[in-house]
């Protein structure tokens, strides 16, 4: 994963729903201008859950598990709830909406920011819509604000309540005063119960193929959106009112499928200035622990601040990162496609069922009122509560079967063998599956190489292929999960030791090793060296004989011969101080006398030759050697040669 392809949903499961952000922060900073109506900051931050009698008990609120997805509770907010044990059907709801809105408004004359098409089949791409926000410049990033670092102090944690069985998970939290449902009090088809009206209800039909629940959602949405246009544009005229509900309406098929259960915006007054926000609510599968979540975060999103808290429902990563979020032109009011930098803070809750992400983030293009905004979803994230049901969630769909080779068994042991010396010497499992009669069971591998310190694997199943593609064994073969697929290892039981001696092969278990074959012989590599003899003198220079050799005469050695000077050499002789006199010890009589060698460095005369093997000394109380490019001479003895 990438930093360009962050909000792609390739890259995060989170990507649709942060695409729903972009696109409110988006209809926001374009249609929110002086026409708005706004409500003073205060009644953000007013109500306090912790204040309100239910506040600590949200899942004793009358919301039945097939209620609203959200409902305005007095004197608290509005509580949202969400499940993963209600998908919904999935039916489309933007054309209906669409056609019930229309039916209230007109459908007469253009909506604001639609590039061709009858304002009877508008869609979400006939407005630009929607857009996917970009990291912004690294400098432009919000601060970590002190509302949210104080939820990384440590806190006590609530259990989750426990449902009845089939519920799944479930969470619940409250949105305060001032943010404008764009999502249905019921959520989408599917999710809640609703009241199947028998005839037309706001232009909506009844029969002609639609399900009643489908119909039924729709009248609310085209109830719901038609209520927050006019509170959103209640002094301005109608036009305003039908082009925000119209354009919130192609919205809502994408709303649905990105998994949010609330999508609402805020349009308030700070000491007389807008300030405008976007709070999206959503769940999606992911199976990663929070430490495993946030270092995902912390690594694909490297423009952003991502730390993990403790919020009284569990652990969370808190993200707050710049995002710039483009505008198309066709609903600015210049006309002008530009691009808008949001402060975006987004918390990752995991759910109890240990595969469910709970997203919550809220944006703001007013970076002066960063530190409003991050109270506002401090509060909201210590209200989250958890319900389950108790039961883990079900694995992922599994993937498509891919066949082992032909002729290719791993085996697992089931049980504890008998101790060996070699793992290969194990027998496979009595249980393992039998293999259809058309195809034999092919041997256990034998000539795998011993596999070291390795923990024992006892919890894998005992897969085995057919001998040949194409045979009815392969087609029956079970589905491999992704950890099994590759190349087959032999495991070593659990009483395997890696330091017991190996057995020596025997004729009916031979070790095979690929490159044993005898191969042709080469000549050998390197340079040849001379080994000598038992009875070999290096110091026969000095005088003593050497055994003479067995059989033949060796050849002469290569290079320059060095002599090397006997035990009582005195390298300072050259100064004048007289060399201690060995003892002296008589030569064999027998000993031949060594033949004089001539002289290498050209210093001493032919005389001195025996007694001075190197030839570094002259007779006389001292001498110096001349430069190497000299002639030998040698100086008088009454010279002193230091000056």
């Amino acid at each position: 994963m990438t930093q360009d392809g962050q909000f792609s949903a390739e890259a995060t499961p989170f990507a649709a729903a942060e695409r729903v952000s972009a696109t409110l922060g988006s209809l926001t900073d374009a249609l929110f201008d002086a026409r708005a109506s706004r409500h003073p900051a205060a009644v953000l931050t007013e109500l306090r859950s912790t204040t309100h009698p239910a506040a600590e008990a949200l899942f004793q609120l009358p919301l039945a598990p097939n209620g609203p997805v959200h409902t305005a509770v007095g004197r608290l907010g509005t509580v949202v709830t969400a499940g993963t044990a209600r998908p919904g059907s999935g039916a489309a709801l933007a054309p209906l909406a669409l056609g019930g809105l229309l039916a209230r408004y007109g459908a007469a004359g253009p909506v604001r920011g639609a590039v061709g098409g009858s304002p009877e089949a508008l869609t979400a791409g006939h407005f630009d819509l929607p857009v996917t926000g970009e990291p912004a410049d690294p400098k432009l990033r919000p601060a970590f604000a002190a509302p949210l670092a104080a939820l990384a102090a440590g806190q006590q944690t609530r259990q989750p309540v426990e449902l009845p069985t089939g519920a799944g998970a479930e969470v619940r939290l409250v949105v305060p005063p001032g943010f404008h449902a764009l999502t249905t009090p019921g959520g989408p088809p599917g999710v809640s119960a609703r009241t199947v009206s028998t005839g037309p209800v706001d232009g909506i039909p009844a029969g002609r193929g639609i399900a009643p629940a489908t119909g039924a959602a729709a009248a609310e949405l085209t109830a719901h959106l038609a209520e927050a246009a006019e509170e959103l544009f209640s002094g301005t005229a109608p036009a305003d009112r039908r082009e925000f509900a119209l354009i919130a309406a192609a919205l809502a098929d994408v709303v649905t499928a990105s998994g949010a259960v609330y999508a609402g915006v805020a349009a308030v007054q700070v000491d007389g200035r807008a300030a405008d926000a976007t709070l999206v609510v959503s769940l999606a599968r992911h199976p990663l622990p929070i430490t495993g979540l946030a270092t995902e975060l912390a690594t694909v999103r490297r423009h952003a601040e991502v730390w993990t808290v403790l919020l009284p429902a569990g652990p969370a990563a808190v993200l707050v990162e710049g995002r710039s979020v483009p505008v198309p032109g066709p609903l600015a009011a210049d006309g002008v496609r530009r691009w808008a930098v949001t402060s975006v803070v987004e918390a990752f809750v995991p759910l109890p069922d240990g595969a469910s992400v709970l997203c919550v983030q809220l944006t703001t293009a007013q970076p002066q009122d960063w530190e409003l905004y991050t109270d506002v979803f401090a509060e909201l994230l210590k209200s989250v509560q958890f319900g389950w049901d108790g039961v883990p969630a079900a694995p992922a769909a599994p993937l498509p079967a891919v066949p082992l080779p032909a002729a290719t068994v791993l085996l697992v042991p089931a049980a504890e063998p008998a101790p060996a010396a070699h793992p290969a010497a194990h027998e496979s499992p009595a249980a393992a599956p039998p293999m259809p009669a058309a195809a034999p069971p092919a041997p256990p591998v034998t000539d795998l190489p011993p596999v070291h310190n390795l923990p024992p694997v006892t919890d894998l199943p005992q897969v085995a292929a057919a001998a040949g593609p194409g045979s009815a064994a392969e087609d029956e073969a079970a589905e491999l999960p992704v950890h099994l697929r590759g190349t087959p290892v032999r495991v070593p039981p659990a009483d395997f030791n890696p330091f017991a001696p190996v057995a020596d092969p025997t004729p009916a278990q031979p070790i095979l090793i690929p490159e044993d074959a005898p191969a042709a012989p080469t000549a050998p590599k390197g340079t040849p060296v001379m080994v000598p003899p038992p009875d070999f003198d290096p110091f026969g220079i000095l005088g003593t004989p050497a055994a003479a050799p067995a059989t033949e005469t060796p050849e002469p050695p290569k290079g320059t011969p060095v002599m090397v000077p006997p035990p009582d050499f005195d390298p300072f002789g050259i100064l004048g101080t007289p060399a201690a006199t060995p003892a002296a010890t008589a030569p064999p009589a027998a000993a031949p006398q060594p033949v004089a060698a001539p002289d290498p460095f050209g210093t001493v005369t032919a005389a001195e030759r025996a007694a001075d093997p190197f030839g570094t000394t002259v007779p006389g109380p001292q001498s110096v050697p001349p430069p190497p490019n000299a002639p030998p001479s040698v100086p008088a003895p009454e010279r002193d040669p230091f000056g």
